[in-house]
């Protein structure tokens, strides 16, 4: 298997696994009772929490485990707009943001909530003249992703950060695509919450982290027990904690090494692709983007047919978010770009990552010209003169 879709999810690298086994067997007491056992579960959390907090240059006491980027984006957008709702009703996000958050904002909208969805440019990036006209007296929080999940667009958070900060507005960012893999300072950023997910980065599924900057008093949005500090209930998944700080270890220390290989894989492909595969079209902007990211829209073929032929030659990719993979509909964020219908139902994404090597590149650029010119000499939109 050629595995080119690390923006889905990563494998859990051997020294994780390692990392978690005890946790997974023997070391299982619950962390909130007071033997011996769970007192030394409960320091290997706060591990965990001092290495995520170093990968986020913050705090320790700022981190607080969730299970997943879902989660956490859940929790900073719902649990600032309840406690927030008497300041005002309004939330800005954009329009290419993750469906966790996009879903997130359509169900306040039910609770009476006004959302706004910021467009982007050609190149999936927010203007920021745009956003100053969005706000408004009501404007409670801003969310808008680190880094796009489709296109690895980068966003300017520092400067978004800056303009909201004369406002006293809130600012959340997705950040599951960048946490991991590139280097990130919250006050740098200027974010006043940041979400992340372990299996992005080597880590196991099912648990991630929300930053929540210290002195803003986030309400939980589960209740229960007194877990993480009395702000997010639900015995603590202890093995998979200890998998994301060793995730995080790793990350901080291996991650700008990576970043040359990985980039420089990334750029081979995309510019076999250029040469071998007419009329493509390749998404996101050229420099502000995730270095492993490639996103292309090959015309007069659809994604999910190219998908399936590659699928067969042991190559796997995606044409969009995995978490809307069941859908009919084009990417909302190739749309958002200003694509047309047809030209957005060709993408394919392909996302490199710590194991991927140049023979995985030389394989895709052999089979995906045979493929395109098999499917294209069966469309009825291509041209047949060519």
């Amino acid at each position: 298997m050629i595995y080119l879709d690390y923006n889905a999810t990563t494998p859990c690298d051997r020294r994780v696994l390692e990392a978690m086994e005890p946790f997974l067997k023997e070391r299982f007491e619950n962390p909130s009772s007071l033997y011996r056992g769970s007192r030394e579960n409960k320091k290997a959390i706060e591990q965990a929490r001092q290495q995520v907090a170093r990968l986020l240059s913050c705090a320790p006491e700022e981190i607080f485990f969730t299970s997943g980027g879902t989660e956490a984006d859940n929790w900073a957008i719902k649990s600032t707009a309840w406690a927030l709702r008497e300041k005002g009703n309004h939330i800005i996000t954009s329009s290419i943001e993750h469906h966790a958050v996009l879903n997130t904002c359509a169900f306040l909208v039910k609770q009476g909530f006004r959302i706004t969805y910021l467009p982007v440019s050609a190149e999936g990036i927010v203007d920021l003249e745009v956003l100053k006209k969005a706000i408004s007296r009501e404007t409670i929080l801003v969310t808008i992703m680190h880094a796009n999940n489709e296109i690895g667009t980068i966003q300017p958070l520092t400067e978004i950060a800056g303009l909201l900060k004369e406002k006293g507005i809130l600012f959340h960012t997705d950040a599951v695509q960048t946490a991991g893999k590139l280097p990130l300072s919250v006050k740098e950023l200027g974010v006043d919450m940041l979400s992340l997910s372990g299996h992005k980065f080597y880590g196991p599924k099912g648990v991630g982290a929300l930053y929540v900057r210290k002195g803003w008093r986030l309400p939980p949005l589960l209740h229960g027990g007194e877990q993480e500090h009395g702000r997010r209930a639900g015995t603590e998944n202890v093995a998979g904690i200890v998998g994301l700080g060793e995730a995080a270890r790793l990350a901080k220390e291996e991650m700008a090494e990576e970043a040359v290989r990985v980039r420089a894989l990334r750029d081979k492909l995309e510019e076999k692709i250029r040469q071998s595969v007419p009329e493509v079209i390749f998404n996101g902007h050229r420099e502000k983007r995730l270095y492993n990211t490639a996103n292309l829209c090959v015309k007069y073929v659809e994604g999910e047919s190219m998908l399936l032929h590659l699928d067969f030659e042991g190559i796997c990719a995606s044409s969009g978010s995995a978490c809307t993979s069941g859908s009919l509909e084009p990417s909302h964020v190739l749309l958002a770009l200003g694509l047309p219908h047809e030209v957005a139902h060709g993408s394919l994404r392909f996302s490199l990552g710590k194991y991927s090597t140049e023979s995985d590149v030389e394989a895709v650029a052999a089979v995906l010209p045979e493929i395109v010119a098999k499917l294209r000499a069966m469309s009825p939109l291509w041209p047949k003169e060519r």
